[in-house]
């Protein structure tokens, strides 16, 4: 399917600082398509050296902006019309997976597939089955997520992309992903530095309605 004129895909990689794991996330998604973007959102660590030498073509982006600026950055960068979104901090990824969310969109049955964890880990598989629909791993049509209101001004997209779902009538369905984890930010930061980190994220994850009313 990827290697199919008609069905050009592109994986584009949001990543702030995640110079431990985005190399391994961009070698699964350079064995299933040639077309992998990395939009390095002001990282000050070597996550865009890493994705560079992993065979990622890269996106500085100077300042850190947010994963919605970075997101536009790397979706500037490609004209494949399918995209794969994926977070740069997974583990356990396989082709099989990508495969997997891909499907039902290129053959048409859904208007975006969205990946959630499943054996991965009881802190991301809760958090993942807690709030599924702000889950980074998504596979759209690249014209529809470009017609996203606000896609770019927020700095985690996930909420405006659900609401233009609904907003749309949009087919989309939930996509299980067996033994596919994230890092926890607890984890990348130390735990008071990743819990303020966490805190700031759900507050605009789940504020969003509210701020764009």
């Amino acid at each position: 399917m990827p290697g199919s004129p008609d069905a050009r895909i592109a994986v584009v990689i949001p990543a702030f600082n995640e110079e431990g794991t985005v190399g391994e996330v961009v070698r699964v998604a350079r064995e299933f398509t040639p077309d992998v973007i990395v939009a390095s959102d002001g990282s000050s660590d070597r996550t865009a050296e890493v994705a560079r030498t992993a065979g990622a073509t890269v996106v500085e982006l100077m300042e850190n902006g947010g994963k919605g600026r970075a997101l536009g950055a790397a979706l500037d960068a490609t004209d494949a019309p399918f995209i794969v979104m994926l977070d740069a901090d997974l583990t356990g990824l396989t082709t099989g997976h990508l495969d997997a969310l891909v499907r039902p969109v290129v053959d048409g049955s859904l208007d975006m597939s969205i990946g959630v964890f499943e054996g991965g880990g009881f802190v991301t598989d809760w958090g993942n089955k807690l709030t599924p629909h702000l889950s980074g791993q998504r596979v759209a049509r690249r014209d529809w997520l470009l017609g996203v209101p606000h896609l770019t001004d927020e700095r985690w997209p996930e909420p405006a992309i659900t609401a233009h779902l609904k907003g749309t009538g949009a087919r989309w369905d939930y996509i299980e992903l067996p033994n596919v984890a994230q890092v926890v930010k607890e984890k990348k930061r130390g735990f008071w530095k990743g819990a303020g980190a966490r805190t700031r994220m759900y507050a605009q994850l789940l504020t969003y309605r509210a701020r764009r009313k």
